[in-house]
């Protein structure tokens, strides 16, 4: 009864920890965004989430079976979708062989078992609903049908494609039943909001601004000016403008475009804005002076650039010799240890340098509401949460972020 769901829960076990990865910075910008900080239980609750969506798709779609000449006809069965609600009533019936006996009809029969199954498997898409997005029953329906279906059609398309033909069956009551987990989900966490504490209702601009939020912050600047930097070497490159020699020029014209000119313009970088920070000086009075951003630009790119550029440097250490048995290095292999030590110690020595440079730099900064940063006490700027105007109740629409430029003569020096 058992065995057909290690498979799965074995791929989705798998899965989790690259996807968690790969989707942590998403998330904590989501976060940020949305309640200005990340906290431990909400980050908990995405994760297990995440979690618990992987192995519901790999339940859907685990084991996939192998292509072959006479797969559509070896799953002929489940080609049709099945599209008449309560055919489930008569499964259970053929399946207790006629037998009008509790063993039959639900201890003993598949058909019973799978519509649990089918029950359960969004059941904890209901709780999340209403625990974690604090939402009503109608949106766990909407949410608990939108999955199902998005199941379903995977199954009834073969995997969007990737199959010739289905594999498993598209079921209607598949759908009913999911929607009504959902649902049940969501009736049964009523207990548990109530001991869950209410949601902090600080407007975003009385928060401090957290050492996590500013460094989510930096990477999706570092991240972003990195892009912009790969894609106008390449775009250089194929018009025959020149080759690595531009590489150093184009970079420094990026972060000068990046952290320089758009925060003179916009009072924020884009991964500020993006983390619904702003750039002030210490009286406000309008957008931050050049002088200002470039000193901080400058500090900044001390403290992060080499380290950027150590981190490279390591991974094409790491690239440089494909045959590296890593598995082996993993396991602490000495000589693979030693040739990773010995045979690149200056760039290992490097790392450690600018490692340990970051962690001095950490431990200057002060920590509080007031925090400021040495690279915000010499250039004269700091980083401030926008303001966020208040939506009424029946407006219907989206709240809206104020253009920064509007907010500085408002805002003051807090």
């Amino acid at each position: 009864m058992v065995a057909p769901y290690l498979l799965p829960a074995k791929t989705a076990a798998a899965l989790f920890p690259l996807l968690a990865v790969l989707l942590f910075l998403p998330t904590a910008v989501v976060l940020y965004r949305r309640h200005g900080v990340m906290s431990r239980g909400r980050v908990l609750s995405l994760l297990g989430f995440l979690y618990y969506a992987v192995t519901a798709l790999c339940m859907t779609v685990v084991p996939l079976p192998e292509r072959t000449a006479d797969m559509c006809r070896r799953f002929a069965p489940v080609a049709r979708p099945q599209l008449t609600p309560g055919n489930t009533v008569g499964d259970v019936w053929k399946e207790a062989h006629h037998k009008v006996a509790f063993d039959a009809l639900v201890l003993g029969n598949p058909a019973v078992t799978g519509a649990l199954l089918n029950l359960v498997l969004l059941l904890p898409l209901g709780v999340f609903v209403r625990c974690h997005l604090r939402r009503g029953a109608a949106v766990a329906a909407v949410a608990g049908f939108g999955a199902s279906l998005f199941f379903e059609l995977t199954q009834g398309t073969g995997l969007w494609g990737v199959y010739p033909c289905p594999y498993r069956l598209f079921d209607v009551d598949d759908l009913l039943i999911n929607t009504a987990g959902a649902l049940l989900g969501w009736w049964a966490a009523g207990p548990f909001v109530r001991l869950l504490p209410a949601p902090d209702g600080t407007p975003q601009h009385r928060r401090p601004v957290t050492v996590g939020r500013r460094l989510v912050a930096l990477v999706v600047d570092l991240a972003g000016s990195a892009a912009v930097t790969a894609v106008a070497l390449l775009v250089l490159m194929h018009d025959g403008h020149g080759g690595s020699e531009l590489l150093t020029p184009v970079t420094l014209a990026t972060l000068v475009l990046w952290f320089v000119a758009l925060p003179r313009l916009y009072g924020a970088t884009p991964g500020k804005r993006l983390l619904l920070l702003r750039l002030v000086t210490a009286h406000g009075g309008g957008p931050p002076p050049l002088w200002r951003l470039a000193v901080r630009a400058a500090l900044l790119g001390v403290v992060t650039l080499p380290l950027v550029a150590t981190l490279v440097a390591a991974a094409l250490i790491l690239l440089e010799r494909p045959g590296l048995p890593l598995g082996r290095a993993a396991g602490m292999d000495p000589h693979n240890l030693y040739w990773l030590l010995a045979g690149h110690l200056p760039q290992f020595l490097m790392l450690l340098l600018v490692t340990g440079w970051i962690g001095a730099y950490l431990l200057l900064a002060r920590h509080g509401a007031s925090a400021l940063w040495p690279h915000e006490r010499a250039s004269g700027l700091r980083v401030e949460p926008l303001r966020r105007p208040a939506t009424p109740r029946n407006g219907g629409g989206r709240e809206r972020v104020r253009e920064p430029e509007r907010e500085y003569a408002a805002s003051g020096h807090r």
